[in-house]
């Protein structure tokens, strides 16, 4: 194994990143299995594509919401605490869920309740934990640790729909009882966790200006800002996760199991890119690597929208979820590390708020195009206004694209 191999692993030696990455896995799985199983017992008990609509609501309602609140939060309290206790909420909440599937109640509204709590925990978990990622590590390693963190979660993201689905055999409740496990011993991870931050010896009153201090933060830094933008529109125009279903019924013809397999492929390449980098950080034009990474984004997204193979289709998804890889690696490094210290929660919030939101406005645009002129013609305009949008901001923000290393001080 070659030195440059080997300083991919070396991360792992920091027992803070060991614990950290341990319950992000965790989280990443049971976030996973828990919407598999939400998902088919709230249609279990209502036969309504509405109902399903409603569970996606209610989690993301709370992190728009609560982002100014949240943000704050992790930049006054200790964000291990605020962690911890985010995720010993998740637990209770999937305890709450097997409790109610125990009951046998056929009511869906302690469910959506339910839910709510889950997402509230999330939306206070997310920028915590992002504003701690810097502090466990030195400079030298933040770039590998970025990558190792995004690797295992998407590693979750792959293993836990399947898991859940598996699980969900057994019925609702088993699901419930291992995602609250799990939530648990991610919560008594980070809590073990040895760094302690300076304590903080005056806590600034909660203001309007110092809950937007966050997006002001963002707005006078171009290279931040271009980064999240740029991110937020390439997924708001390429994503063409929603109409997989389309695709596989009426253009590849392949039925559930090919729907699986093109639904796997986008983390699978994710996974694969991340690893990449974790052996192998990205060193030099960094700004210039993320604009051409969204550009092959949209590229593979068109080759993907027109193609009538199975293989050809899945290769494409690959592309896409390794191209968006190297995207998320350069703009949380920029997010994570570029942002003063005080300031990381307040930033991270906005951050999941506005890449969460792009997720889910992706695919209403998507499906909505659709509905007018087709899923092909759809993802395949989706995926030409990627590109475009890559271009122009490599001209509106030449602050990015001039961009050479990933953190100021390395």
């Amino acid at each position: 194994m070659s030195d440059t191999t080997k300083s991919g692993y070396v991360v792992f030696a920091n027992g803070d990143f060991r614990l950290f990455g341990t319950a992000r896995f965790l989280t990443g799985l049971a976030y996973q299995m828990q919407a598999v199983a939400i998902g088919w017992f709230v249609y279990d008990l209502t036969r309504s594509a509405l109902a399903l609509g409603l569970v996606g609501l209610a989690g993301f309602l709370p992190a728009m919401l609560s982002a100014l609140v949240s943000g704050h939060v992790a930049d006054v309290y200790e964000r291990r605490i605020v962690g911890s206790a985010a995720f010993a909420l998740q637990a209770v909440a999937s305890f709450g869920l097997l409790a109610y599937a125990l009951s046998g109640a056929a009511m869906v509204w302690p469910i959506y309740a339910l839910v709510v709590i889950v997402g509230t925990a999330r939306a206070f978990a997310n920028p915590a934990l992002q504003a701690l990622l810097p502090t466990l590590v030195p400079g030298p390693l933040f770039g590998s640790a970025i990558a190792w963190n995004a690797s295992l979660w998407q590693t979750a993201s792959v293993m836990g729909p399947a898991l859940g689905g598996l699980l969900y055999a057994l019925g609702p409740k088993v699901v419930f009882a291992v995602a609250g496990t799990c939530f648990a011993l991610a919560s008594l991870s980070v809590a073990l966790i040895r760094h302690r931050p300076a304590p903080v010896t005056e806590r600034p009153k909660v203001t309007w200006g110092t809950l937007l201090a966050g997006i002001g933060y963002i707005r006078s830094q171009p290279v931040v800002l271009g980064a999240i933008s740029l991110d937020l529109f390439a997924v708001l125009f390429g994503g063409a996760t929603a109409l997989l279903p389309i695709y596989a019924a009426s253009v590849l013809h392949v039925g559930p199991l090919g729907l699986g397999l093109l639904r796997s492929m986008p983390a699978a390449g994710a996974v694969t890119m991340a690893l990449i980098l974790a052996s192998y950080p990205l060193r030099r034009h960094a700004g210039l690597r993320m604009l051409r990474a969204v550009i092959v984004f949209g590229l593979a997204t068109v080759v993907f929208g027109v193609s009538t193979s199975l293989p050809l289709s899945m290769a494409c998804l690959f592309v896409t979820g390794a191209a968006d890889m190297i995207s998320v690696y350069v703009r949380q490094s920029f997010v994570q590390g570029e942002t003063p210290d005080a300031m990381r929660g307040r930033v991270a919030a906005v951050n999941t708020v506005f890449i969460g939101a792009s997720n889910e406005l992706g695919e209403f645009e998507s499906g909505l195009l659709a509905a007018a002129v087709g899923a092909v013609p759809a993802v395949v305009l989706g995926g030409v206004a990627t590109v475009g949008v890559a271009l122009l901001w490599g001209r509106l923000f030449p602050a990015l694209r001039a961009r050479d290393r990933l953190l100021t001080q390395s």
